[in-house]
């Protein structure tokens, strides 16, 4: 099982990482708080202080089209924003 599905890179993400140290990953929706923990720790080498999760439900679409009215549902996933301890960063853009 891949723990870490991938970084979000969002305003609102962003502005957790400026003001408060967090950073926020999409991860797999059987791990749990110690999993996400260690592979974020082995994956950037960096000290955790606390993981916090949530499950964002998917989001009702729907849309005209040539065949007519089409909805359906986003997909669900679930949202892990670690807080780092002092002094730490994680660099997602130093491997482009």
């Amino acid at each position: 099982m891949e723990i870490l599905k991938k970084p979000i890179l969002t305003e609102k993400a962003s502005l957790l990482t400026e003001k408060l140290n967090r950073y926020a990953f999409q991860v797999d929706p059987r791990a749990n708080k110690l999993q996400i923990k260690s592979a974020i720790e082995q994956m950037y080498g960096v000290s955790i202080q606390a993981v916090n999760t949530i499950v964002v439900n998917g989001k009702a679409k729907s849309r005209h089209t040539k065949a007519g009215f089409v909805s359906g549902r986003t997909a669900k996933y679930k949202k892990a924003i670690v807080t780092l301890k002092d002094g730490e960063i994680i660099d997602f853009y130093s491997t482009i």
